[in-house]
């Protein structure tokens, strides 16, 4: 799922959070939106899955305006990853991967998805565990299942490690951008963490609500041709 943001403009109450930004993302990449607080990363995220609006410019996803009578049918097609993870404690692990898709009619078997996903992030055998009983970076995980369960085209992941140590983060993000390939899916990862950002496709750096780089990344094996090294 592409994305393009064309001379977007949003600000809130003495504060302008993103000015006049252009950003084009291709389908099924993997970009890190870094910088410091404050410098319009989550603003990005939150523009791009529709739960807010620009005040001015516009947000394109696969080349079609979002508006307001588009906003509830493209949320359904995004998945979303919070620094919190926003588990609902009375539910089993099973049943927080199904909660996204309970209220509407879809086309799969809810209960046979929700368990293969649970399986894809290793908690099948703690499916019908609840949150306290879990540790963060498991409930972490069943917040990843819950975010694919409607195979979205696009995943919103704001400061995903921001809760975890240094370890339990890194084999997040292996799983978000493992997962992210294995469905073709387009991801935002908003973070401070260089180490995160540097196992992205592309490292898009805000302050002050400005694009001030947009960097490719090198594949691990071109990194060690530069330094003179040899290729595994």
């Amino acid at each position: 799922m592409g994305v393009t943001l064309r001379d977007v403009t949003r600000r809130y109450p003495g504060i302008t959070a993103l000015d006049s930004v252009d950003l084009v993302i291709d389908d099924g990449v993997s970009v890190a939106l870094t910088g410091p607080s404050g410098a319009g990363k989550s603003t990005v995220l939150h523009l791009i899955g529709g739960m807010d609006r620009p005040d001015s410019g516009t947000v394109e996803i696969d080349g079609q305006e979002l508006t307001s009578a588009r906003l509830d049918a493209h949320r359904r097609r995004i998945g979303f990853v919070f620094q919190r993870f926003h588990l609902l404690p009375a539910l089993t692990a099973l049943d927080n991967v199904l909660v996204p898709v309970l209220p509407r009619r879809v086309d799969f078997d809810r209960r046979a998805r929700a368990m293969e996903l649970l399986d894809a992030v290793g908690l099948a055998q703690r499916a019908r565990a609840l949150p306290s009983e879990l540790s963060g970076g498991q409930q972490q995980r069943v917040a990843v299942a819950r975010a694919l369960i409607n195979r979205p085209g696009l995943l919103l992941a704001d400061e995903p490690t921001g809760n975890l140590d240094s370890t339990t983060g890194r084999e997040i993000i292996d799983l978000l951008l493992s997962l992210s390939e294995q469905y073709g899916t387009t991801m935002l990862i908003a973070t401070h963490d260089s180490e995160v950002a540097a196992n992205c496709d592309r490292i898009v750096r805000l302050q002050d609500g400005r694009i001030t780089s947009d960097e490719k990344v090198a594949p691990a094996a071109d990194v060690l041709d530069r330094l003179g090294g040899l290729r595994p």
